[in-house]
């Protein structure tokens, strides 16, 4: 391989290594760390909304956040933070034996409500600064029509653009493990994100962020007559709260991830380049 690059398989060990320091580490410490990756797939979300909201073709407002969002998964993996979707990959230590079930299911709860309250922070702190107001409370609006579009999405519809999204991610997160110099982890983490924010896939741990600000702008009517404008539905505005958010969205899209990433890009390599391997 290019000096720049680890192999796949070295990867796969990079990866097994990786999973074993992240089970041992602190609850308190994979709790702040979760914090922090929520927030900073939050800043990918909520800049990419600023971005899209007055482009009124579909495809050109996916193709212009999907330029945005990987920011935000780059700030996890160069600052050091503890992304749930990305830490699926965990389940390659688990393969080989190297963690129990119980340290990965802990490691994952606790990353996953982290990320969960980092993306609410984010939500609330953009809603107080006044950046909703852009262009006449357009994005307010679009921030409350986007919400209400991921809550309306059919249960086996959301699971399987939870796996195809996740699918993304994970290779972005395993490609970036085997890049050496910044620049490379940027252009590997950068494509596979494009990839699925402009094919409209979903990421939970965005979504904390994308659904939580519409409920918080959904309080401010004139964002709601925004909404309405843009094309959302007041019964998909009136059903637009926290419950919503866990049952309509959050739990398919979650399954969706687990299966995606951990199952297409974490069970997959390791049955190819570490099953069986000798030490």
């Amino acid at each position: 391989m290019n000096n720049n690059f680890l192999s796949p398989s070295e990867i796969a060990d990079a990866t097994i290594s990786a999973g074993i320091r992240k089970a041992n580490m602190t609850i308190s410490a994979q709790f702040m760390l979760g914090i922090l990756a929520g927030a900073f797939i939050a800043f990918g979300a909520e800049a990419a909304n600023m971005a899209a909201h007055t482009t009124a073709d579909i495809s050109t407002a996916k193709l212009i956040s999907g330029l945005i969002f990987p920011a935000g998964l780059l700030l996890v993996i160069t600052a050091g933070a503890e992304l749930f979707t990305g830490n699926n990959l965990m389940i390659l230590a688990l393969a080989e034996r190297k963690i129990t079930p119980i340290q990965l299911l802990r490691s994952w709860l606790v990353v996953y409500a982290g990320n969960l309250v980092g993306g609410v922070l984010v939500a609330y702190l953009v809603s107080w600064s006044g950046q909703w107001d852009y262009s006449g409370g357009t994005l307010g609006g679009f921030t409350i029509k986007t919400a209400t579009g991921k809550i309306s999405l059919p249960f086996v519809k959301a699971v399987v653009l939870g796996v195809l999204c996740n699918w993304l991610v994970c290779l972005a997160v395993w490609s970036s493990t085997g890049a050496k110099d910044g620049i490379s982890k940027a252009v590997c983490v950068f494509f596979p994100i494009w990839l699925f924010v402009a094919s409209g896939f979903e990421h939970s741990v965005a979504n904390m962020y994308y659904i939580a600000a519409g409920i918080i702008a959904k309080g401010n009517p004139s964002y709601v007559m925004k909404a309405i404008e843009l094309g959302a539905s007041q019964p998909s505005i009136d059903a637009l709260d926290y419950c919503a958010m866990f049952t309509r969205n959050l739990l398919p899209v979650t399954f969706g991830n687990i299966m995606g990433g951990a199952g297409l890009v974490g069970l997959v390599y390791w049955f190819v380049y570490a099953k069986g391997k000798k030490s």
